[in-house]
């Protein structure tokens, strides 16, 4: 139970990722807070809560401030505190440079950036009065590496990189750690939309030689989010099988 009594709220945990970490995160004794635009985060919420487990859905689009402002206040009403924050919620509108339209762009940015940094600045404040917080963060290998067609997604995972490291520097001393997780190839309904021959093609750029799964990130936010990470700040940690090297 290495998260028992813990507050955690994830964005974009209705499915994928997301719903394996919060899967997760409930197995290790939290209680979790799914903010996600997906309605059905409330039937997860249901059938977890059915298996025992304390669980809320809040229906948040991360990029909208005040929403967040809203979610953030009543779950603090109900429990108190919020003790780990993982920014997991993103979207692709991918595009080659030349084709790529502005609402492709200002879209993107606004889930994967704004919406990270509107989550982040909002639970910070509360995470400072308790002096305690873990801030995990989804960026990307592709953010390392980079990726043919995705100017606005590869923006945005390089910025997460770089917010980590100034929040770092920023809370650590609020008793805050502030990380990222670089996912490579994962099996998830976005990727699912990617032509399988072209898949193909990818999986020999992976030395483990074979996509990853939902569980394989959820257990790196898992881990940053423990007491187990308490000294590790301002860290990418790449979980891709070895395809960004």
């Amino acid at each position: 139970m290495r998260l028992q009594n813990k507050i955690a709220v994830i964005t974009g945990g209705a499915a994928g990722i997301g719903l394996a970490t919060t899967e997760l995160f409930l197995k290790e004794g939290a209680t979790v807070i799914i903010w996600d635009i997906d309605p059905s985060g409330e039937a997860t919420a249901v059938r977890l809560r059915n298996d025992g487990y304390t669980v809320r859905f809040q229906a948040v689009s991360v990029a909208d401030k005040l929403q967040v402002n809203n979610a953030a206040a009543e779950v603090i009403k109900e429990f108190g505190r919020i003790d780990i924050l993982i920014n997991n919620a993103g979207i692709t509108k991918d595009k080659t440079l030349l084709k790529m339209e502005q609402d492709d762009w200002d879209k993107v940015l606004s889930v994967n950036l704004t919406g990270v940094f509107n989550c982040t600045q909002v639970v910070a404040q509360q995470m400072k009065q308790q002096n305690y917080g873990r801030i995990v963060s989804a960026s990307s290998n592709v953010g390392l590496r980079g990726n043919y067609g995705q100017t606005n997604y590869v923006a945005t995972k390089s910025a997460i990189i770089g917010m980590t490291k100034v929040w770092a520097l920023e809370l650590g001393r609020f008793g805050i750690t502030a990380n990222c997780i670089a996912p490579g190839f994962i099996e998830t309904q976005m990727t699912n939309a990617i032509p399988e021959e072209v898949k193909q093609k990818l999986t020999p750029m992976i030395p483990a030689g074979h996509w990853g799964k939902p569980i394989d990130i959820a257990y790196g936010y898992l881990y940053l989010a423990s007491d187990e990470a308490a000294y590790v700040n301002g860290i990418c940690l790449t979980i891709d099988g070895g395809s960004a090297r």
